[in-house]
């Protein structure tokens, strides 16, 4: 495949202002994107997009001039406004729509934004028309005639809509009174969505992270700041906390005693409860899931394979073995029969429903997985040095695995952001952890 010039592995992502977050740029993808579009789905009339959006400030003006692209280029614009990104790929498909469009930088502060695309099918844009569309990228933006240009409309219940499609996959002879819960929607885009859901289900909730003002999104609440969820629950002396970060598209939870439960124990406890209505042939990790959800899988007798980080690569690997679950250690939690995406509300609702239905609190739903130890640390990486090759880091790691045997793993990897190489040892002993991340950060990697 052509190397990508500007689709990342979710879409278009930068700060704004930058060469790509910006107006004439989100212009020109847009006109772009309604050209392929246009030729993708020949015979069906004016094709329609919609175009959903997170909280930041950026929004305004990359909605606009994505807006005016599409228009531009012969394509029907529904306007959502701020709603989750799972809610985009629900939209798309629940209105029969050629594509989806989102505006969020997910978990990254206010700064930076990214424009990413949905299928027909609520699914990530497949790599093939991402590539005709930066194809036509830099072309230059012409206009169909007056009599083809695309109208643009809001879409008045969007949040509505998808509310009850979340309700929906919460089972219909069980509800939540009783729970009191504490929901922090990260000043992002579920802000007016999250408590909702949860409430019309019958939780007592307490809203933080629902005050966004267009900067203050993921900024010390969400997700990516759990602490805040633990500091509430314990203060309001609630049952459980749900934290999801500035799209909606990543979970993180915490319990009455404030203990937080990270994306492969809450993975563990949906698996757990959907064997017990049916045979559970597999589920997908990363490279970064703990080792200890492998082994319990394994003694479960449930197929397990790890991806590249990202839940596009999750997602590939479970549509290619043909799996219904799979996530991140980050939160990113995919259930395909529920949603044709990861969604941070619907993950939380399978984990309310494991909990409803065996009667058992979070902490006893996982108290079978035994979580391994986990280190990580990140080493500069000068230019030009091809760490795969390197003598001195091999015959370390190698050394490393001898200690470990089976009792743990080492994973390097290189950053894709930043010249770091990343260090990774895990075990199910600490001082194993220890020992071999000593040796393989003693390697100098200036030396060869």
């Amino acid at each position: 495949m052509t190397e990508r010039r500007y689709f990342g592995t979710d879409g278009v992502r930068g700060e704004v202002g930058g060469p790509t977050i910006n107006a004439a740029f989100a212009l020109r993808l847009g006109y772009a994107a309604g050209r392929v579009l246009a030729r993708q789905y020949p015979g069906r009339g004016r094709p329609a997009v919609i175009i959903g959006k997170d909280t930041r400030i950026s929004g305004y003006m990359l909605e606009s001039a994505l807006e005016a692209g599409l228009s531009a280029a012969g394509i029907d614009v529904l306007l959502a406004g701020p709603v989750p990104t799972p809610a985009v790929a629900y939209l798309t498909r629940a209105l029969r729509l050629v594509a989806g469009i989102v505006i969020s930088a997910s978990h990254n502060p206010f700064q930076d934004n990214g424009i990413k695309f949905f299928s027909a099918q609520g699914m990530k844009l497949p790599d093939e028309i991402e590539a005709q569309i930066e194809a036509e990228i830099d072309q230059p933006v012409g206009c169909v005639g007056s009599e083809a240009l695309g109208r643009a409309r809001r879409i008045d219940d969007a949040a509505g809509r998808y509310i009850e499609f979340c309700k929906s996959t919460f089972p219909n002879e069980l509800d939540l009174s009783g729970l009191r819960i504490v929901v922090d929607a990260a000043h992002g885009a579920a802000y007016h969505i999250a408590p909702h859901v949860f409430r019309e289900l019958g939780a007592e909730v307490f809203a933080i992270g629902c005050q966004p003002d267009g900067f203050n999104i993921n900024e010390k609440v969400g997700a990516m700041h759990p602490e805040a969820l633990v500091e509430e629950v314990r203060l309001r002396g609630a049952d459980l906390g749900i934290a999801l970060d500035g799209d909606a598209d990543r979970l993180q939870m915490v319990d009455g005693t404030g203990r937080l439960y990270n994306g492969d124990e809450l993975l563990y406890a949906i698996v757990c409860d959907r064997m017990k209505q049916k045979p559970v042939e597999g589920v997908v990790g990363t490279l970064m899931t703990n080792l200890g959800f492998e082994k319990q899988m394994q003694a479960l007798g449930v197929g397990f394979e790890r991806a590249k980080v990202g839940d596009r690569y999750v997602l590939e690997a479970m549509q290619r073995r043909g799996w219904l679950y799979g996530g991140e250690s980050s939160g990113h939690l995919l259930c395909l029969d529920c949603h044709t995406t990861g969604d941070g509300i619907i993950a939380a609702l399978q984990v309310l429903t494991a909990m409803s239905r065996s009667g058992k609190s979070l902490d006893e739903l996982v108290s079978e997985l035994k979580m391994y130890p986990q280190k990580m640390v990140n080493v500069p990486l000068a230019p030009g040095v091809k760490w795969q090759a390197h003598r001195g880091l091999q015959a370390a790691r190698e050394a490393v695995e001898k200690q470990l045997g089976d009792r743990g793993r080492v994973l390097i990897r290189a950053s894709g952001t930043e010249p770091k190489l990343r260090l990774m040892v895990e075990a199910d002993e600490l001082a194993l952890v220890e020992d071999g991340l000593r040796e393989l950060v003693a390697v100098n990697l200036a030396i060869d």
